[in-house]
């Protein structure tokens, strides 16, 4: 919770403000019982109407005037809540931005979704009861014995008694459930996961008819959460009645002891209404300090987790202030020397050994099975994960002393998964150049073979993706992602197997539509397909993460039996005999 108190800097007067008025009013409010007491004593005993109604109309204007400043701090307290909410949201969401696919895959996508909503709720929540309660409670508990004491110093004897009595009942079912609540944070954290799993994978669910399936595994994980939360609601229930109880045991004994003192006349009438008045403060300020130990309890575990967040260091953070010049090799675009690539947790690297040098302009394509390693090659390039071992050049600098941003502004990918984002088609081509004319982005549509299928929707360029692309095919989002990338115009293009939903002909002319229009553009294509890389500069093969062969179409098929291996299941004999002759 300290490392967040920065967020609280911004409002440190309304900071002052809330709680001062909080103060005020609970001043005023102990001088409630005692002015009670002397309405009764002097007013109620003496028959002095006039005390009675002077006194009373000062305690209504003491009411009123504690009702100001109750909603003065009210309203603060809810601006600085709110405030250090967004505010926390806002840095939050920035940074998560920023961390490196290793980091996120750490953290996990339902876990960072619950941190950025619930737990900063949490947060914003007790921010709110700092200003309302932090202060107020324990000034009524310490104002209220005090008080209770200069009236009867020996009927105070009974609180001695039942505060320790109070005070182990709430320490005890804090005890009880503190870690209970961080248990249902958890249990929240494992249902927003299934329920995004559902929701991404709704089709998949459908189609292998696992409906049944599902809904037992949500069942399963929410009534963990039901059993969970029950268990804290329990507990946390019997803390009013026991309370309730020792207050009202407490009550009964100053009533009995006070009526044996009211007929000695040691005391009198309105002192043991002040006395219990000060009691049910004292009582009732107690629950709520216990209440405020429940709240700071869970924001203090919410805290830790939006810290965790906030200390992982985001990818431009890794990166050196300044810039290694280095020796700038004209000859070779990109080099790997001896590159190692391990995924966090992961026994075995995914990438071991790797080396090669590419020249600007060349079209590099890239094969192999699956898991061998070719989507986690490509993924180095631009700095999505670190490397373990080794070293990655970009025009004779270590990409780890570029600038992150000088970096990605040289690259351009299309990732497996195609993403669309919900705007127009011409809004989603922007992201690869914002200020793109309608002619750079018609010219990078018809590159991508996008432009047939965008003519024939209803307002062209103009037409609405529905989030996520859900309104077109998935051979359409991937020629719109290749579009996207190719209006950038970068000095490296990645297609990482973003021709695998295309048919062959699509695929034909996009491959012939690059090579007549990228001509200084370095181009790494991942693909399945021996047809979509047999015609690159060079072909990489990979195997179980190491580079198994690496030449021409021609060059492989007479020195890789992996690669050889692959045409033979993909072509016919005749046409890998022909190719290799």
């Amino acid at each position: 919770m300290r490392k967040l108190l920065r967020f609280l800097r911004p409002y440190w007067k309304l900071l002052i403000i809330g709680p001062f008025f909080k103060l005020l009013e609970a001043i005023l409010e102990l001088m409630l019982p005692f002015l009670m007491s002397k309405v009764m004593d002097m007013g109620v005993a003496r028959g002095d109407l006039n005390y009675v109604y002077r006194t009373g109309g000062f305690m209504i204007l003491i009411a009123v005037v504690g009702v100001c400043c109750a909603l003065i701090c009210q309203y603060s307290a809810s601006f600085v809540a709110q405030g250090v909410g967004t505010d926390i949201r806002n840095e939050l969401f920035s940074h998560i931005l920023t961390l490196s696919n290793q980091e996120a895959d750490r953290f996990g996508t339902s876990s960072l979704v619950n941190r950025i909503t619930n737990d900063v709720n949490q947060v914003q929540w007790a921010v709110a009861m700092l200003i309302r309660l932090v202060i107020r409670a324990p000034f009524l508990c310490i104002g209220g014995l005090v008080m209770a004491f200069l009236i009867d110093f020996k009927m105070s004897l009974i609180l001695v008694i039942v505060l320790p009595v109070f005070i182990l009942i709430l320490f005890l079912t804090m005890k009880k459930t503190v870690p209970l609540y961080k248990a249902v944070q958890r249990k929240l954290d494992k249902i927003a996961l299934v329920l995004r799993e559902n929701l991404n994978g709704i089709r998949v669910i459908r189609a292998f008819s696992k409906i049944d399936y599902e809904n037992r595994r949500f069942m399963k994980q929410n009534d963990e959460y039901k059993e969970n939360a029950i268990r804290v609601g329990k507990l946390s229930a019997l803390l009013n009645p026991l309370t309730a109880l020792v207050m009202n045991f407490s009550i009964g004994a100053i009533l009995w002891y006070g009526g044996i003192r009211v007929n000695t006349g040691t005391t009198t009438t309105g002192e043991i209404m002040a006395f219990i008045g000060y009691v049910t403060q004292i009582l009732a300020a107690l629950i709520v300090v216990s209440n405020l130990v429940v709240v700071f309890t869970k924001a203090f575990a919410s805290a830790a987790r939006i810290s965790d967040v906030l200390e992982a260091e985001g990818e431009a953070e890794k990166k050196n202030d300044t810039q290694e010049q280095g020796k700038k090799v004209d000859e070779f675009h990109i080099e790997f020397q001896h590159v190692s690539m391990n995924y966090e947790g992961a026994g075995e690297n995914a990438i071991q050994d790797i080396s090669f040098r590419v020249k600007k302009g060349d079209t590099i394509g890239i094969i192999g099975g699956t898991g061998s390693g070719k989507s986690t090659l490509v993924n180095l390039i631009p700095g999505f994960y670190p490397v373990s071992g080794g070293h990655i050049f970009i025009d004779g600098v270590d990409i780890k002393n570029y600038a992150l941003e000088e970096l990605r502004s040289k690259i351009a990918i299309v990732l497996q998964k195609s993403v669309l984002f919900s705007g127009s088609i011409a809004e989603n081509l922007r992201w690869g150049k914002k200020d793109a004319s309608m002619e750079e982005i018609k010219r990078a549509a018809e590159i991508a073979q996008a432009t047939e299928f965008i003519e024939k929707m209803p307002n062209g360029f103009e037409s609405i993706i529905q989030r996520g692309g859900v309104n077109v095919s998935g051979g359409q989002r991937q020629r719109l992602s290749i579009a996207r990338a190719i209006i950038r115009q970068p000095e490296i293009l990645i297609l990482d197997d973003s021709f695998n939903a295309l048919d062959f002909v699509t695929d034909a002319k996009l491959r012939k539509a690059l090579k007549d229009n990228t001509e200084d553009m370095t181009i790494f294509v991942v693909s399945q397909r021996v047809s979509t890389i047999k015609n690159a500069d060079q072909i990489f093969v990979m195997h179980d993460g190491k580079m198994e062969g690496m030449g021409t179409h021609e060059e492989l098929l007479r020195n890789c039996s992996v690669y050889r291996e692959i045409c033979e299941s993909q072509m016919q004999s005749s046409e890998v005999m022909a190719d290799e002759a």
